[in-house]
């Protein structure tokens, strides 16, 4: 009794016979783990078959088919294959697969045509072949523009990084050249955001010299960095409760507040090293002219700093 050739596959009858000639099957082969291949689907097409049975005479045939004549795709390299190449997404090719797929190299192809007992597979395994060769020649051809494009990238990388770098720079030096600010009436998100900048620019603490504030200052200082101190120096009729500096504290350590009438003005110490006047209460910010100056002065610095 003549024994079943488990290779055979059958034709699928709901499928017309694709018809692509070299330069179509080309635009079917991916570099992938630095080898040209074609994924099982396609060459299923090609082969007017459904996927599940090319990859059925792999698996019993197993043994003539090791990693460098089909391996199956990460779940990564599927991925990017899915976003780089328009070509997956034409038909709805490799939108709804159950299991990551099988890809062919050029020597896996031929193995598999010598396998499959199928007239149109034999038909097209030539052109499948033909397409291989001439992208083969392809690269070796362009590989030195390849090259060139490669160095391009990296230079273009490099030269990125130079900008971010100068950006950076930049707005460090801006941040840092602020001497003087004046906010006319009505200006009080503009005055708001720039002491917002001055709260968070602080690592270790921040010291507020502030007659006249209220429980607005609460909102201004929870903007700060974790585990900035926060010193306020303010008058006896100041409107902040210990249940508010409490409050603050379970969420946003740590503030203290301390009694003082030997201020006239508002001071704001950034770190014991910055130094702000402010011309308004902090929480009249915006509501008449007013103007904030940076002072560069040590020793005004060391003794403002010096009160808490």
């Amino acid at each position: 009794m003549e024994k079943e050739n488990n290779n055979i596959v059958p034709v699928n009858e709901k499928l017309k016979e694709i018809k692509y000639g070299v330069e179509d099957i080309k635009n079917l082969i991916y570099n992938i783990r630095g080898k040209q291949v074609m994924m099982d689907s396609d060459v299923a097409n090609l082969y007017n078959c459904e996927t599940k049975y090319v990859n059925r005479v792999v698996k019993r045939n197993i043994e003539r088919f090791p990693e460098e004549f089909c391996f199956q795709l990460t779940k990564n390299e599927f991925r990017v294959l899915r976003c780089q190449f328009v070509t997956l997404n034409n038909n709805g090719r490799g939108q709804h697969r159950k299991y990551l797929p099988y890809v062919f190299t050029e020597q896996g192809i031929a193995m598999l045509s010598a396998l499959l007992k199928s007239e149109i597979a034999v038909k097209v395994s030539i052109n499948i072949m033909k397409a291989f060769t001439e992208m083969r020649k392809f690269l070796i051809y362009n590989g030195q523009v390849f090259q060139e494009i490669d160095n391009i990238k990296c230079q273009l990388l490099e030269h990125n990084k130079k900008f971010d770098k100068i950006f950076n720079e930049l707005q460090k030096n801006s941040q840092e050249e602020f001497k003087q600010r004046i906010f006319f009436e009505g200006q009080i998100y503009d005055a708001y955001s720039l002491i917002i900048d001055i709260i968070k620019s602080s690592k270790l603490k921040i010291l507020i010299i502030d007659n006249y504030i209220d429980d607005s200052i609460l909102k201004m200082i929870s903007k700060k960095n974790k585990d900035v101190e926060v010193v306020i120096l303010t008058s006896q009729n100041c409107n902040i409760n210990k249940l508010d500096i409490n409050k603050f504290n379970e969420q946003y350590p740590i503030l203290k507040v301390a009694r003082t009438n030997e201020f006239h003005d508002r001071f704001i110490v950034i770190d014991n090293k910055k130094l702000y006047h402010i011309g308004a209460s902090l929480k009249d910010l915006g509501k008449k002219c007013f103007a904030i100056s940076k002072i560069d002065d040590n020793e005004y610095i060391e003794k403002i700093s010096n009160y808490n």
